[in-house]
């Protein structure tokens, strides 16, 4: 089962895909919601199928982004029945959109998994660090085309791509849950490289 679970996950994901593409909110908004995730999809293929492959839990947490955003796709992030979340931290927008940027940061994981696993790097604090930092640009650059899709393009589509509800500070909390969302990665990465040295001393006593 371990070995096949990158192949579950993308087969729950093709199914996820094809149903939330039925008879979405806006056609518009699913094209654009949808595009950079399907790449992404892709490009996680792409790599296995190049021999580049990562643990179960890197896979789980950079599968965790397109089950999310496909379910945005669906309702647009703003229209998410999400209230029952909302409601019990009393938060007024919805914040479905957030929790999706948050696990943006989870793909810091496969990246130092491929640093430190390709001898790319030194250090592994190094590869932590250069992890966080593409999240980080990665952040900035998709607000760039959020702002840049809802400039040009304009209408309600626009406005949902952008999703910033009226908050005006929208794109910087945006790209503040992408960066926490990669610390915590890099932290767990860490801590578990420190359970297993630390178990590693225990066995050689």
């Amino acid at each position: 089962m371990k070995k096949y679970f990158p192949h579950v996950l993308l087969g729950l994901y093709v199914i996820e895909f094809i149903v939330a593409g039925i008879s979405p909110y806006s056609r518009d908004v699913w094209y654009v919601e949808n595009g950079p995730i399907v790449a992404l999809v892709a490009f996680i293929v792409f790599l296995y199928m190049r021999g580049i492959r990562f643990s179960n839990t890197a896979y789980a947490l950079m599968f965790v982004l397109p089950f999310w955003h496909t379910i945005g796709g669906h309702y647009t992030f703003e229209r998410v029945p999400f209230d029952w979340f909302n409601n019990f931290f009393g938060f007024e927008r919805n914040m479905f959109d957030r929790i999706g940027h948050f696990a943006v940061g989870f793909y810091a994981l496969p990246i130092i998994e491929y640093l430190v696993g390709e001898g790319m790097v030194a250090k592994k604090w190094i590869g932590v660090t250069y992890a966080v930092f593409a999240i980080s640009f990665v952040a900035v650059f998709y607000e760039w085309i959020e702002w840049w899709y809802a400039a040009g393009f304009g209408g309600d589509a626009g406005a949902a791509f952008l999703g910033s509800q009226g908050d005006i500070w929208d794109a910087q909390k945006d790209m503040l849950m992408d960066v926490l969302g990669a610390v915590l990665s890099a932290a767990g990465y860490l801590f578990a490289g420190f359970l297993k040295a630390g178990a590693s001393e225990s066995d050689g006593f």
